[in-house]
C-alpha cells in the first residue's frame, strides 16, 4: 500500500511539474547533434529528486547529508536546463555535493590520502558519464532500474548495507519516469536534472556498498555506461574534439541516428547488457578475484564497444 501511495504521489507531482515546464517553455529544441526530432517537455527526471524528497520526508533520523546533496545538484542542473552555466560552476557544485556524501559515508576517516582523490576522480567523472548517456528515450529509466535492481537484490541476499525502500524509492521513480519517456513520440525527456540527480543516487549506493563489502568489484553495476562513456571520449579526444560539446559518438546515437534503431530497442538493449553484466557480477563475486571479475566483464564489453567503428566505417563517418 505505501508503494502505491508513492507512485501515485509521484505521478501527480510529475504531472504538475509538466503543467509547470509548459508554462514556463522549458523545452528540449533538437539540433544537428540530437537524437530526437521534436521539442519535448524538459526536466521530466526531477521526479527523482521527488522520490528523494519523499523518502527524506519519511526518515528524517538519517541522509541528511546525501539529500543536502542530491538537492544542491539538481539544483544546478535543473538551473542549467533552463539557462546554460559554465562548467567550472556545475563541477564545483558536484565536488560539494560528493563532498558532502563522503563525511556521511566516513570515507575521510576510513580512506587513505590517494583513495580519497581518486574517489573524487570517479565519482564526479560517473556523475557526467551518466548524463552523456541520457540521449534517447528510455535509457535512463531503464539503465537506472536495472542498476537499483541489482543493488537492492546485492541488499536482500549478500550483503545488507542500506533502508531497502532507499533503493525502492529510486526504482520507483524510474518506473513512473518510463511511463512518460518510454516511448516512440516522449512526453518529457529527464533533462541534466534528471540524470545527475539519479547518478548521484547510484554512486551513493555503489560507494556505499564498496565500504561495506570491501570491494570494488560493484563498480561494475555501472560497466556498460562506463565504457561506453570513456572509450567515446578517448576517441574523441583522438580527434581532437572539445569532449565538452554535443556529438553523435556514444554507441548508442550511431545505432540511433546513423542506422535509425528505435530509440526503446536500442535502450533496452543497453538494459539488457547491464543485466547480464549484473548477474555474471553477483554469481562470481565471492568465487573469482575481483581482478579477475573485472576482466571478465570490461573485454567483451570493449569488443562490443567497437561494433561502433565497424558501423562508422561502414557509413564513411569519422
Amino acid at each position: 500500500m505505501q508503494y502505491l501511495f508513492i507512485i501515485f504521489a509521484l505521478f501527480l507531482l510529475e504531472l504538475v511539474y509538466f503543467k509547470v515546464a509548459d508554462r514556463y517553455n522549458i523545452v528540449d529544441k533538437p539540433n544537428q547533434r540530437s537524437s530526437h526530432t521534436e521539442i519535448t517537455l524538459r526536466g521530466g527526471g526531477i521526479i527523482f529528486w521527488f522520490a528523494a524528497l519523499l523518502y527524506f520526508a519519511q526518515h528524517l533520523q538519517s541522509n541528511y547529508f546525501f539529500f543536502a546533496g542530491i538537492s544542491l545538484v539538481s539544483l544546478v542542473s535543473f538551473w542549467d536546463d533552463i539557462q546554460s552555466l559554465s562548467n567550472k560552476i556545475r563541477i564545483g557544485v558536484h565536488f560539494l555535493a560528493i563532498t558532502l556524501i563522503f563525511f556521511d559515508l566516513g570515507v575521510f576517516d576510513s580512506v587513505p590520502l590517494l583513495g580519497i582523490g581518486i574517489a573524487y576522480v570517479l565519482a564526479i567523472g560517473l556523475i557526467n558519464a551518466y548524463n552523456f548517456m541520457d540521449g534517447i528515450n528510455g535509457i535512463t529509466g531503464l539503465y537506472t532500474l536495472v542498476v537499483m535492481g541489482a543493488l537492492l537484490y546485492v541488499n536482500q541476499n549478500i550483503q545488507v548495507f542500506t533502508d531497502g525502500d532507499f533503493i525502492q524509492y529510486a526504482m520507483l521513480a524510474s518506473l513512473v519516469f518510463l511511463f512518460f519517456n518510454y516511448r516512440k513520440k516522449a512526453k518529457c525527456f529527464a533533462g541534466d536534472v534528471g540524470s545527475i540527480a539519479i547518478a548521484f543516487w547510484v554512486i551513493y549506493l555503489v560507494l556505499k556498498l564498496i565500504l561495506v563489502t570491501d570491494s570494488l568489484v560493484w563498480l561494475l553495476f555501472l560497466a556498460v555506461y562506463g565504457v561506453d562513456a570513456v572509450c567515446t571520449i578517448v576517441h574523441r579526444l583522438y580527434l581532437k574534439e572539445n569532449i565538452f560539446e554535443a556529438h553523435r559518438l556514444h554507441l548508442y546515437q550511431v545505432l540511433s541516428n546513423e542506422y535509425k534503431m528505435q530509440h526503446r530497442l536500442v535502450a533496452a538493449f543497453y538494459g539488457m547488457v547491464q543485466v547480464v553484466v549484473s548477474a555474471v557480477v553477483i554469481g562470481l563475486y565471492q568465487n573469482v578475484s575481483d581482478f579477475i571479475l573485472f576482466g571478465l566483464v570490461i573485454g567483451p564489453l570493449l569488443l562490443i564497444y567497437c561494433l561502433k567503428f565497424y558501423l562508422l566505417h561502414k557509413k564513411n563517418i569519422k
